[in-house]
Formats: structure tokens, sequence, C-alpha cells
């Protein structure tokens, strides 16, 4: 007969006796529970430090067991758990880890209050909920499954971890979230906002976001969902590689559905068309709970190549270097401004805690949101941005400069019989600095500065300016944190 220890009941033991999580070449620390941060507007109170659902969950090394590393995140307090439908047997982990610790509806011992207490988040790459092949240049990805919809994912990733694996799941087996994964280009952006403010069950071609809904609300207005099933609690998404799809993606979102978003983002951002200050900042100004991934670069900052991981072989098993500790890439990454936690694929799980990448971890992620300052960030990435000559993060786009800003327009209106311009635009996308503001010009005078602020809708920036009658050049410019600009021209006749 197995022994069942609670989640509360484990922490409070070792709150009573300390437990030590040491970390080789750093101090110790005492983590009696470990720390938490509120998710944005999903209200969770979530652990610094998730299970990634990859690694040796999906690619197995065969003397790993994946369920007693999920197991163990457990027991020591973590309580964000990430896996996905493209993670091949990593469902069917939890599920078996969810066996041991009765957290499957239905079946003897099953502890609501316990499922309560944690959070488990699932993905899918299905763009279409119905219809949409080859429309818009965007198939489904499905993991070689074909004619396949969003759907037939939620309920596939419900039977493996709460049910039976061949497509059946109880009555109140339900997702935390779901998070369509890995958003990449605009046409995808589309794709996932069709039939979303007129679905209808007639509907030629309904994207993923409007079915999701309906297993959100327990409503059937794609006629998608018969048996208005409430499947997920939330509604989010993930992306590594563009931040103008990202913004576009947050941008579009007027209902305020999307509730969260898995974004890629570490030590080497910078270096590319970084995710640090083009959307973390979008995202967090519509109070989006924020999760960090590729930590690690995916194991890239150590010996692993910098290319997407597919075979036991790929995954990494020690616990950084004497280099390059682990610590400090992931302080950096729980220290950028919005992020709640950072899930982190565990390949390897010691009863020596010294290499324990899982213990280590979590020792790692006991920082406060303001621990880290500018300079320390500074320092850090110096000791990455010369790993594999700076070309970690295969997964995220070249950096291009700082833009202008985009889509500008001008328009000519009267307003108290004086003829106006009305200029707007939209956010420009930063380098490897902030934007800060925006400076106007007219006929080479500089006339105003617009601060700089995240633009969570697609609603523009806009200055207004009456330069009396005439033929007028303007210029709206970008300036960065270091002062650098890019400007765009427009014509105005008065």
């Amino acid at each position: 007969m197995k022994k069942r220890v609670s989640r509360r009941s484990f922490l409070n033991t070792t709150a009573a006796v300390g437990v030590t999580l040491p970390y080789i070449n750093c101090s110790k620390i005492s983590v009696s529970k470990p720390k938490i941060r509120t998710m944005g507007k999903l209200g969770f109170d979530v652990t610094t430090l998730g299970l990634g659902g990859q690694a040796s969950i999906q690619w197995t090394p065969a003397d790993v067991d994946p369920v007693k590393i999920i197991l163990k995140a457990f027991h020591l307090g973590v309580n964000y758990f990430d896996t996905s439908n493209l993670y091949g047997p990593s469902q069917l982990n939890y599920g078996k880890a969810f066996g041991h610790l009765d957290l499957l509806p239905g079946q003897p011992g099953y502890n609501e209050s316990l499922r309560r207490s944690i959070f488990l988040t699932s993905k899918t790459h299905l763009r279409w909920a119905k219809g949409g092949e080859k429309r818009a240049g965007v198939n489904n990805w499905s993991n070689e499954r074909n004619n396949e919809h969003t759907l037939q994912d939620v309920r596939r990733t419900l039977s493996q971890i709460f049910g039976d694996g061949q497509g059946n799941y109880p009555q109140n087996a339900y997702l935390d979230m779901v998070l369509i994964h890995d958003v990449a280009g605009m046409e995808e952006v589309d794709v996932l906002y069709t039939g979303l403010d007129d679905p209808h069950p007639n509907s030629e071609h309904i994207g993923a976001l409007a079915a999701l809904l309906d297993v959100r609300d327990g409503a059937n207005r794609t006629g998608l969902n018969p048996k208005e099933e409430k499947l997920i609690r939330h509604i989010g998404f993930s992306g590594h590689f563009s931040p103008p799809v990202l913004v576009e993606m947050i941008q579009r979102d007027t209902n305020n559905i999307l509730d969260a978003m898995l974004i890629a983002v570490n030590t080497n951002d910078r270096l590319k068309y970084n995710m640090q200050y083009n959307v973390l900042p979008v995202a967090a100004a519509k109070d989006m709970g924020i999760i960090s991934m590729k930590v690690f670069a995916d194991g890239a900052m150590y010996a692993k190549e910098a290319t997407w991981s597919h075979q036991p072989d790929h995954v990494v098993r020690t616990v950084g270097t004497s280099d390059l500790p682990s610590r400090p890439l992931v302080e950096y990454s729980l220290t950028l401004p919005g992020v709640h936690t950072a899930i982190i694929g565990i390949g390897q799980i010691d009863d020596n805690a010294q290499k324990c990448q899982l213990t280590q971890n979590i020792s790692a992620a006991q920082v406060t949101p303001d621990a880290l300052n500018e300079n320390d960030r500074r320092e850090i990435e110096k000791r990455t941005n010369t790993i594999k000559d700076g070309k970690t993060n295969y997964f995220q786009t070249e950096a291009s400069g700082l833009t202008p800003p985009l889509r500008p327009a001008i328009r000519a209106e009267n307003r108290d019989g004086k003829p106006t311009a009305v200029l707007t635009w939209n956010t420009a996308f930063s380098s490897d600095e902030p934007v800060t503001h925006y400076e106007i010009w007219r006929n080479d005078i500089k006339i105003a500065g617009v601060p700089h602020r995240p633009q969570t809708s697609r609603e523009p920036f806009e200055y207004t300016d009456q330069p009396g009658n005439g033929t007028f050049e303007y210029k709206v410019v970008s300036i960065d944190r270091k002062q650098r600009n890019a400007e765009t021209t427009l014509k105005f006749v008065s």
C-alpha cells in the first residue's frame, strides 16, 4: 500500500526541520516553502520555478524514471506544471504521477483541494478548430496527426493525463490552461482569431481561440462543444521567434481572453530581436501571467548543440559548470519585469542535492523580482554572450536594430476653424535597449516629445498640430535609451 503525503503536510514538515538546498559554488539557501508570485490577472499564487514538460519527461534516457521527477517537484512544493500535445509521452507521464498523488477525478482517494493547489498547463499547435486546410498558408501542426483540430488536442490531453489515454476522461477533469503554442507568423494570428467575434456552427472555418473560449465557458457558440463541457479555465499563447507577431497577438485581443503568455527569454535575449523590451512590457501592461522558458537556451548555454532537441542524448543532465553556474541564468529570467515563473525541464534528479537539477533550480529561483539591478544583469550577460559565439538562441529572430514608428499616417482635420494635422503611428520595436520616447519634427524643427508606452491595443499613438497654411514635412522619430533614432516622414498640405 503506497503512503500518500499531501502537499501541506510535506511542506509543514520541511518548514519544521529546515530544508537546505545547497548549491555548487554558492552560499546555501534555506527553503521551507518556495517563493510565490501572484500570476497577473489569473490570480494564482505560482511558485517561481515551474516544471517544464520536456527534457527527461519527454525524451527519457533509459536510466531515468520521469514519474519520479514529477513527484519530486510536487513534494518540493512546485505548483506549476507544463506539458504539451507535441511532447510525446510527457502527458502520459504526468498521468502516471498524478495517479500516485490522488489527482485523478473519479479514482478512489481523489483529492479535489489538492488538485486546486496546482496549476496544470498544456499546449496545442493546432491553429484551426474547424476547416482551414491550407487556408492562408497555415496548416495545423499536429505532430504528424492529420486532419485534426484544436479541441481534439484538448480532449487528448485530458484523456492522457486524467483518463485512459484512449480518448476517454472522467467528469470534472480539467486543465488550468491551454496555450496556443509557438505562434510565429502574422498569418497564424489571423487564423487563430478567425470567427472569434462572430462564431457560428455553420461557419466553414473557425480558429482555435473561438473553440477554446467555448470549452472555457461551457458554451457551444461554435457548434464544436455540443455537450457544453467546461474543460479549461484559462487561455494563453506562447512564442519563441518574432516580437511583432507576439505583440500583434496581444493587441488583437480586444475581449481580454488571453490570460497568460509563455515566452522564450534568457541572458542572450538582447543579442537577438529581443523579447524583454518589446513583448514583456505589453503583456505586463495587460496584467497577463508571464512564464519564462528557454532559460538555458534548451541546454545550448552548456554542452548541447544550439538546435532543437529531439532525442534523449540531447537532454542535459548536469548542474551548471564551474565556468557558468546555472543560478545567475535562473535569476536573470526571474528578475525580468513582469515574469512570474520560469519553467525548466529537468534531465536529472539525485538524492545528492548538489547533483540534482531540480533541487538546484528551486534554490536558484528563490529571488524577488527586484533582486538584480541593471549592472548585475549586464555582468551576467557578459558571461553568456560569448558562448557559442553568442548564437545560443537559435529559436529567436536575428536582431534588426531600432525600428521607426510603424504604420505612420497623417490626416487633415478642421478644429476650431484651424487646419489641423493629426499624426498617428504604432509602436516602434527596440534593438538592444528600450524605446523611451518619440520626437515630432516639423520642417526640421523639433516641436514635441511623446513618451513611449506599451501599446496594448491597435489604437495608435497620436499627436495633433496646427501649423497654419502651407506644405509641411513631419517626422516621427523613435528614440531609445542610448539616444539612437529611427525616423519616418509624412507630408501635410493645408
